[in-house]
């Protein structure tokens, strides 16, 4: 179970930003989001949009570094890095700075149609800066298939890119969404994913009610923003209890599969 810190928006994004702003309501949602028993916490510039595409403002790597740092500092939960709109060879370098362990990147072995315009696949520049950076083993890759806010512009059937993104683009594990943030995604994807690799988290939509539906179609693990704050607003903070609510339910899913020997 991964909670998102969602980011106000920081400098270098067409609205401004103030970094000690986006530090202090970063560490108080990752406090939030470890009082309520999350496995990891990932860092994400939610409130940079109209984003940048796959190269974003050095300002925003630079800020974006200074609060994944705190994080990391503050937490004893793993933490990650998502720099959207796309960027992964950037979220790469905030590990490299930070000691962050692992990134979500967007656009991985797809070319998509977005708001941003066309965005290119990043896979192999992302393995490339890895390497370089020696991070190989410390730095893993979770890598969107299908993902929301786009349009991929092939049609391959979804198995294939799942494969792709693990096979040729070495990805640790693969997400599935909804169609936009907060959407649930069709538990038909997450079977047909999970029937191809067993590594494949939920990004979006999670909840209580449909989290049961999700782990039964093969689903090993979740990201979840949305329903994690309170009162299922995105803008708003971080809700330890419905944390915990869903952090519960998901492992009592667990006790009754270990109960009746599964």
């Amino acid at each position: 179970m991964i909670g998102v810190i969602h980011l106000p928006p920081l400098p270098g994004s067409p609205r401004g930003g103030n970094v000690e702003r986006a530090v202090d309501s970063a560490l108080r949602d990752a406090a939030a989001l470890e009082e309520g028993g999350v496995d990891g916490v990932i860092v994400e510039n939610l409130g940079d949009a109209p984003y940048a595409g796959t190269d974003v403002p050095k300002a925003t790597v630079a800020a974006m570094t200074r609060v994944v740092s705190e994080v990391v500092s503050s937490v004893e939960v793993p933490v990650g890095v998502n720099v959207l709109r796309s960027d992964g060879v950037a979220a790469v370098d905030i590990c490299a700075a930070t000691g962050a362990e692992f990134v979500r990147v967007n656009a991985y072995v797809e070319a998509l149609a977005t708001d941003q315009g066309l965005l290119n696949p990043v896979a192999r520049d992302v393995i490339a800066e890895r390497r370089m950076l020696g991070l190989e083993g410390d730095v893993a890759i979770l890598a969107d298939v299908r993902v929301k806010h786009a349009s991929p512009l092939d049609d391959r059937p979804l198995e294939e890119v799942v494969a792709d993104a693990v096979e040729r683009g070495l990805a640790d594990a693969v997400i599935v969404t909804g169609s936009r943030t907060g959407s649930p995604a069709d538990p038909e994807d997450v079977r047909r994913a999970s029937s191809v690799v067993e590594r494949i988290l939920v990004g979006s939509g999670v909840t209580p009610e449909n989290v049961g539906g999700f782990l039964k179609s093969g689903a090993v693990g979740f990201i979840v923003g949305t329903w994690f704050k309170r009162g299922g607003d995105v803008s708003s903070p971080v809700d330890p209890s419905r944390v915990r609510e869903l952090v519960e339910t998901v492992r009592g899913f667990g006790r009754a599969k270990s109960d009746h020997g599964g």
